[in-house]
């Protein structure tokens, strides 16, 4: 199996520059986050603190928009012509949800066009274990099931709240997500039940994502608590179990 990073494709989708791969500003292991200290807006009209609801949606859209460009990059490089196929359908479908997620910020007053493409690096929401590219295919297979499920997770979180674009677009979404998760099932199990090199860079590439992972989809501030009550969605307890449930 070819180990090498994935070359080719269609580099960042339609048009578009990863604003982590761009450049930046980064710290530690993954980019500066929104300090609590600016509450001035960028060139997009979005806030460095945004409220809890466009928060939230920006959380989902950058995840679901770097998500599909982490996929991209495995259209040539992955294992076989299939799997290749397979990288693309999934990184169009992270693509189409988050231009659906991004759009939903109209009716909070933004510009989604404007929001997904002019931001700078440092006001990205998305989750930090795909702040670089993955180094191998068993990181790719890892990123279905630790980050492609936890984003499953939280949107169905949202399709249960009461924003009704939520309630009426995301089930379409998490109907498409069931075909990652049994991609990324098939491949976790392929690999592990493998043993030898495979299972180890697996088993390393899921450890490595896992703490960043849960602390985006459980964050622990009083942002988190304003959009339970705000939008009723699951409390952090329901998520983390409901991730539990679904990866294991």
């Amino acid at each position: 199996m070819d180990r090498g990073r994935g070359t080719g494709g269609t580099d960042d989708g339609p048009g578009w520059t990863s604003p982590v791969d761009a450049g930046g500003p980064m710290t530690g292991a993954g980019r500066t986050r929104p300090t609590t200290g600016d509450r001035a807006a960028d060139a997009t009209g979005m806030p460095s603190e945004p409220g809890p609801l466009a928060r939230h949606i920006l959380s989902l859209a950058d995840t679901k928009r770097l998500l599909g460009i982490r996929y991209s990059d495995w259209l040539l490089g992955s294992p076989s012509i299939e799997t290749g196929i397979a990288a693309s359908s999934m990184a169009q479908d992270e693509w189409g949800h988050a231009r659906l997620l991004y759009s939903m910020l109209k009716r909070l007053g933004f510009d989604p066009v404007a929001v997904e493409q002019d931001r700078p690096a440092e006001r990205y929401y998305s989750a930090p274990a795909l702040d670089d590219p993955f180094p191998d295919w068993a990181a790719f297979v890892a990123a279905t099931i630790v980050v492609d499920g936890a984003l499953a997770v939280a949107l169905e979180s949202f399709s249960h709240g009461n924003f009704a674009l939520a309630r009426s677009r995301v089930p379409k979404m998490l109907a498409e997500e069931e075909y990652h998760r049994q991609f990324g099932a098939a491949w976790f199990a392929r690999l592990a039940d493998a043993g030898g090199e495979g299972a180890a860079h697996l088993e390393r590439a899921a450890r490595a994502m896992l703490p960043s992972t849960l602390a985006w989809l459980l964050p622990d501030d009083p942002a988190y608590e304003a959009l339970v009550a705000e939008c009723d969605i699951w409390e952090a307890g329901r998520v983390g179990e409901r991730y539990r449930e679904r990866v294991g």
